[in-house]
């Protein structure tokens, strides 16, 4: 029994589908990258933060510190010793300006030079992203002698943010990278029978072969599922043993029907349900979908002569015996493409198709006749029995079926009339009717 793993041509040629592996793996990694970029982002913001609460604190000790340090110089008004202890701050890093002004608003010292020209702003604190401004103000035994703006920025806060960022992007995707190989490793094998039962399934329907089973290697759900599913297949395998049986028993029932449908049981020759059939698909391709026929085709209506009597005289046993002969007579002088039909009592049909010139069919009536006028004997006399043909062609005579028979019918009659065991062709002045 072939086993759910074996490959098979029918199998490598299946159209390539999204794998369950793919998309659970796919799936996995995109909610274990989301959870941890947003893991991520949330720690990056809280290590913001804090970084930047911790800078905001410290600068405003430093300030504090210094304008502590600036009330002696601001009192005495000594510009030289305020622009020193402003020139021993400016080492801090991140620091960009420090301005001092007297109480009046005038500005007393500044550092660096481009400071001084800085726009003022009496709020006491003011926060962005790229930095901070204190306004401190610079008090001597508790009075106000002044005010101290401390500008400092964020840059290196940002940076090192940065950098965070950069090196959690990294980690994060070197880890999502090792999540998804490991992922698929482990998927793929948790997954494995349920992808072999997959693929049997594919292999069943590709192949239409219900004897395939799938292996059940545990009792688990998945186990369980195989188990059904091999009993399912031998259901629809006995059930599709029984229908090809069934249909092929119908096929030969409906074939022989269909040969005592279209078949004379006394001479073997197609009756006249199959030459009213090959008739009209003969038109059918003559006319090219309703064009004008471009080959001849002829139709010889052939009637016996005096089977009348030797059918009274002798019984139906001799008149069955004068038919079977006089069929295996005409057949031996057509083609291959020719095709005689027996029409009922002592009436024959022949169709003749690809006709190139009518002489030859005239030819061939002549045959016919010769070989019917052999002598025939039945219950040791010789039988006088002949035949009389009557012809029409297509398109010259009829360009329809039903036109075509009479055509026929009626040159048939004219030989009749002719004195018998001869043929007429038809033409436009005979008439339809006998």
């Amino acid at each position: 029994m072939p086993s759910a793993t074996d490959s098979s041509p029918a199998e490598a040629r299946l159209p390539r589908r999204p794998s369950l592996v793919r998309r659970l793996t796919r799936l996995s990694v995109t909610v274990m990258g989301a959870t941890l970029m947003l893991t991520a982002l949330a720690l990056a913001a809280w290590v913001y933060h804090s970084l930047r609460e911790a800078q905001l604190k410290s600068a405003e000790q430093s300030a504090q510190l210094l304008a502590e340090n600036l009330a002696p110089a601001l009192a005495f008004h000594d510009r030289e010793a305020t622009r020193d202890a402003l020139v021993a701050f400016s080492r801090r890093e991140g620091l960009q300006a420090l301005v001092v002004r007297e109480p009046a608003g005038d500005t007393f010292a500044h550092w660096p030079d481009a400071a001084g020209s800085a726009p003022w702003s009496d709020a006491p604190r003011r926060v962005g992203w790229q930095g901070l401004r204190l306004v401190v103000p610079v008090q001597l035994q508790g009075e106000r002698i002044g005010s101290l703006a401390w500008t400092e920025s964020f840059d290196a806060l940002n940076d090192t943010l940065l950098r965070l960022a950069a090196g959690a992007l990294f980690v994060v995707g070197l880890s999502l990278v090792g999540a998804s190989l490991l992922l698929r490793w482990t998927q793929r094998r948790a997954l494995a029978p349920l992808i072999a039962l997959s693929r049997l399934a594919e292999r069943v329907a590709s192949s239409q072969d219900y004897s395939l089973r799938a292996p059940v290697r545990e009792q688990d759900e998945v186990g369980r599922l195989a188990e059904r599913f091999n009993g399912m297949l031998r259901r629809i395998q006995v059930w599709h043993e029984d229908m090809n049986q069934q249909l092929d028993q119908e096929r030969q029932s409906g074939q022989a029907m269909q040969q005592l449908a279209h078949r004379d049981t006394l001479t073997g020759l197609p009756n006249r349900l199959a030459f009213e059939l090959t008739l009209e698909r003969l038109f059918v391709d003559l006319h090219h979908a309703g064009q004008v026929p471009t080959q001849r085709l002829a139709l010889l209506f052939i009637d016996l002569d005096n089977f009348k009597t030797v059918n009274d005289r002798l019984g139906h046993g001799a008149g069955d015996t004068v038919l079977v002969e006089v069929s295996r007579r005409m057949s031996g002088v057509l083609r291959a493409s020719d095709t005689l039909f027996r029409l009922g009592g002592d009436e024959f049909a022949l169709l003749v198709s690809d006709v190139a010139e009518p002489e030859a069919v005239e030819q061939l009536a002549s045959r016919l006749i010769a070989a019917v006028r052999e002598p025939l004997l039945i219950q040791g006399e010789v039988q006088p029995v002949g035949a009389t043909v009557g012809l029409a062609f297509v398109p010259d005579d009829a360009t329809d079926p039903q036109s075509l028979l009479h055509a026929a019918d009626a040159a048939m009659y004219a030989a009749k009339h002719a004195g018998k065991n001869t043929y007429r062709r038809a033409t436009r002045s005979l008439p339809v009717d006998p």
